[in-house]
């Protein structure tokens, strides 16, 4: 919706050198989730949220996947403040895995997402590294010089929600936040319209709009039109209830309560996230049920099946939810029976459908009854539709337009939305995780991109999984792993048969021929590299780069069973040093002869086996080396070799950064395998 060179109308070649006002969103763009948007303007920065996202099948091992913030980081010094939207995940999500690593003067939100969100600093220990402000509709707080920034009220699926009216030196930006328009909401906190009125006769320079449901034409149905469906549910069943819905859904989890004392069934919470939320709900005033409702999970177990309603996590199909963990019979405490109906009041994230699927079926086989699904009318969104999202743009009646929260397809519909409700094509902008959005008084363009992408966080939700890892961990689950023990001495001679061990590999190849494999490849490499593998110092024994022979052999034997076998597998060498002087194993005497070439060129030594230019013999510059490389005589499994002394000192040479390519060693190519990355 903007022109090739990323100009809007009214841009001229003197833009840049105005003041403007920069929009930085580091996700949230081409995705649902991990919503995280940085306003910028001379030497303040102010962010708005900062969410997480739930990791795709792929991300082997991974928790939560956080924006990358590298750009944050190198401007800390300028941050002034956070403002928070509301307390959903993908909003508020991040903010305590980022105070460890920057911190924030002061964070300004809802009581409700505040308090949800200390506890999670308090976990994470981070309490010291900000300020919490909480806000009430219509309160305008000051971030830094150059932002004033007004609460909206607006309604969504959780309760306590706003939009912003953000005023800058160049105008006012309403950033929307997640919203609907919801006119009976449960808890009587209707929208501000009025406000957004108000700022749109004034004059709004730019609307930043949620665009989750851009393409879902009419108005988004009210969050009470669930409650009949669920009634009729509830009071129907002839045992146990068991629902499960977003814990965070504060009015869904409200009306279920309502419904549950209303039909005389006691509630029993199951989840770490349930039970939280609901505390904190209840102990703010946004969640009113007795405290006899509440029975634990223990002793509700005695009580008669239509006398109990199990309200619990798992609506995404979390493999450590709750409902996962009894569909899969795993839960201590609660199984299935065939008298229980189960009701899914939420609809799949993008990303996770075939998790909830399978939990449904698994659900199924046990015997219960289970309802799910959109026929069903026990979930609707908390993000407007078409009709929402045109009564937003004419309420504020933009200047400019830049579609925001959700994918790509998401973005184009809202911008042909707008241009329907009369925002020129030229006032818009579809842009990216780390597009930088330039606002002038008169324009609006592309500045120059920032650092964006992800980071991807293990279950401790301290250690980074990098790409390396990552790569690692897709080819132990597509194709197995296959571990080389290789003896070699420090005068450049194989001094026992190699040790293969084979995990996960399917192949026709025995463990003989897998052995002859990799016995050629280390006659190979002390042939051909060894002389720019070994340097001699003048000391007792010389330097070899272990790191660089694992390497190297570890590529070959890769580029055999690619062409001999059709397999992938990560392959780890280890290498166990011995002393110069030991005899030399003889080799298979039916193994085939190598009729491989000698590798070419000026055959510097660079710490890994490769050419001078930084890459080996597959024509590809290698991941970084795993730290363990060598395995000295102690530590390692006997082998044929004959008793040596201590073995030589090992010397890890660092992989050189990757420079100019060079021409490959003759006989020694392979086809480039296209790495799985992080970003």
């Amino acid at each position: 919706m903007t022109s090739s060179n990323g100009r809007a109308q009214g841009t001229s070649q003197n833009a840049t050198k105005q003041p403007h006002l920069r929009v930085i969103p580091l996700g949230g763009l081409h995705e649902i989730g991990k919503n995280t948007c940085v306003f910028e303007y001379g030497d303040d920065i102010m962010l708005v949220d900062a969410g997480l996202a739930f990791p795709s099948d792929g991300m082997h091992g991974v928790n939560v996947v956080m924006p990358d913030t590298s750009y944050l980081k190198e401007n800390q010094r300028r941050i002034r403040g956070m403002i928070v939207t509301h307390g959903h995940e993908d909003h508020i999500g991040g903010i305590a895995h980022h105070l460890k690593n920057f911190s924030i003067p002061v964070i300004h939100g809802p009581r409700l997402a505040l308090a949800m969100l200390t506890g999670k600093m308090e976990e994470a220990g981070v309490m010291d590294r900000t300020i919490l402000q909480t806000v009430a509709p219509r309160d305008v707080v000051k971030v830094g010089q150059h932002f004033s920034v007004e609460f909206i009220r607006n309604t969504h699926s959780m309760a306590d929600s706003f939009s912003l009216a953000i005023t800058t030196p160049v105008g006012t930006v309403i950033f929307t936040g997640d919203f609907k328009f919801d006119h009976t909401p449960v808890d009587g906190e209707t929208f501000d319209m009025a406000r957004l009125a108000h700022y749109g006769d004034k004059g709004v320079l730019c609307l930043f709009s949620d665009s989750t449901n851009a393409e879902v034409p009419g108005f988004c149905p009210p969050e009470r039109s669930v409650f009949p469906c669920l009634d009729r549910h509830i009071s129907q069943a002839e045992g146990r209830v068991i629902i499960t819905t977003f814990a965070s859904s504060i009015h869904r989890v409200s009306m279920i309560l309502e419904l549950a004392l209303k039909n005389g069934r006691k509630v029993g919470l199951l989840g770490r996230s349930m039970l939280n939320v609901i505390a904190k709900a209840r102990e703010l005033g946004y969640m009113r049920a007795p405290d006899d409702l509440f029975v634990p999970i223990k002793q509700i177990r005695d009580l008669p099946d239509r006398e109990t309603l199990l309200l619990m996590t798992g609506s995404q199909g979390e493999p450590l939810a709750a409902l996962s963990r009894i569909s899969r019979g795993e839960h201590p405490q609660v199984q299935v029976k065939s008298t229980d109906t189960i009701i899914f009041s939420a609809s799949p994230i993008p990303g996770n459908t075939i998790s909830v699927v399978n939990t449904i079926d698994r659900l199924m086989m046990l015997g219960a009854k289970v309802v799910y699904g959109k026929g069903e009318g026990i979930h609707v969104s908390g993000h407007g539709f078409q009709e929402d999202q045109k009564l937003m743009l004419a309420l504020t009646k933009p200047k400019y337009f830049v579609p925001v929260h959700g994918e790509h397809r998401m973005l184009v519909a809202h911008s042909k939305t707008a241009q329907s409700m009369g925002v020129p094509t030229d006032n818009m902008l579809i842009i990216d995780n780390g597009d930088v959005v330039e606002l002038t008084a008169d324009s609006i363009r592309k500045g120059d991109p920032v650092k964006a992408g992800i980071e991807l966080l293990d279950a401790s939700r301290n250690g980074i999984v990098d790409a390396r890892v990552l790569k690692e961990r897709q080819q132990l689950a597509e194709d197995g792993v296959i571990t080389l023990l290789a003896v070699i001495s420090t005068d450049g001679v194989m001094a026992a048969p190699p040790r293969v061990n084979i995990r996960g590999v399917v192949t026709t190849a025995d463990a003989r021929k897998l052995s002859m494999w990799a016995e050629r490849e280390i006659g190979w490499v002390l042939e051909n590299r060894w002389n720019q593998l070994c340097r001699n110092t003048g000391g007792s024994a010389p330097e070899v780069d272990w790191v660089g022979v694992q390497r190297e052999v570890e590529v070959g034997l890769q580029r055999r069973l690619r062409r001999e076998l059709q397999v992938e597998p990560l392959i780890i060498c280890l290498v166990q040093p011995a002393p110069a002087g030991t005899p030399a194993y003889k080799g298979r005497t039916d193994a085939e002869p190598d009729s491989r070439p000698a590798p070419r060129g000026r055959g510097a030594r660079d710490g890994g086996g490769r050419d001078g230019g930084g890459r080996g013999r597959d024509g590809a510059v290698p991941a970084p080396q795993r730290q363990l490389v060598a395995v000295g005589a102690a530590a390692s499994a006997p082998v044929s070799a004959p008793a040596a002394a201590p073995a030589a000192a090992v010397v890890a040479v660092p992989a050189p950064a990757p420079a100019e390519l060079e021409p490959e060693p003759a006989g020694r190519t392979r086809r480039r395998r296209s790495a799985a990355t992080a970003g």
